[in-house]
């Protein structure tokens, strides 16, 4: 068997994806999506990862939907199921090669926004958890990164970070859903990305289980320190310049 290189790129990706994800709870996507897209595409990269996370994280699920506070995830669901559809038509649509380079500059500013420390500190009324809601939405539709937004949004609250926790679970959950029928509809589940799931899978679930295990004592600053810069380096290697490193 030859040596393929996008595929051992992709494998390399959702290993470190997976070990983001375990150590900060984040930033999984913006990772695994826009590197996984300079080697399968972007139409094959988002829903891959849909399934992933959503089996690989299924047992943290329940006690979080438990745990969280319906009141005020269901505002922000609402929003953005509205506007999944949207983000999922973009994704399905849009030139590969022009959305390649759209997900490293989404990529680079959801960083940006992370990295800044901004929250929303003003009141949280209905229209502006609709609008909040609706931005995640299309970005979760368009490339499974639906989370800064919300969580910029949720942690200027002052709510304990524990409850935050369990009302991002909620959110996701229902992201997640709206966003794989959407996909389903739109005939993007497809053989190629159930090909990569099961390729990738493991990967991304050795990556969590490494991640939770190894950065368990280090504190909250230094690995999202680490965080913020593998995901900055992985939106600049995902861009179109570096096709060589996958053989194209």
């Amino acid at each position: 068997m030859s040596f393929d290189p996008a595929l051992s790129w992709a494998f390399l990706t959702a290993l470190v994806a997976g070990v983001t994800r375990g150590f900060s709870g984040f930033g999984g996507a913006l990772i695994y999506v826009p590197l996984v897209s300079a080697a399968f595409g972007p139409q094959v990269a988002a829903p891959s990862l849909l399934v992933i996370d959503t089996v690989l994280t299924l047992p943290f699920l329940v006690p979080a939907l438990r745990a969280c506070l319906w009141r005020q995830v269901a505002p922000l669901a609402v929003g953005a199921v509205v506007m999944v559809p949207l983000g999922v038509w973009v994704l399905k649509h849009l030139d590969p090669l022009l959305l390649r380079w759209s997900l490293a500059a989404l990529s680079l500013g959801l960083l940006a926004l992370l990295v800044s420390g901004w929250r929303h500190s003003g009141r949280q009324n209905l229209p502006t958890t609709l609008s909040v809601g609706a931005v995640a939405g299309f970005f979760g539709g368009a490339a499974q990164m639906s989370g800064p937004a919300v969580v910029a949004y949720w942690l200027g609250s002052g709510q304990p970070s524990a409850l935050v926790r369990a009302n991002l679970f909620g959110f996701f959950a229902l992201v997640t859903l709206a966003s794989g029928t959407t996909y389903i509809a739109n005939g993007m589940m497809t053989a190629e990305v159930g090909r990569l799931v099961l390729l990738l899978g493991p990967a991304y679930a050795i990556g969590l289980y490494a991640g939770a295990r190894a950065f368990r004592g280090a504190s909250d600053r230094a690995y999202r320190i680490a965080a913020y810069w593998v995901i900055a380096a992985a939106a600049l290697l995902s861009l179109p310049l570096f096709d060589v490193l996958l053989g194209r």
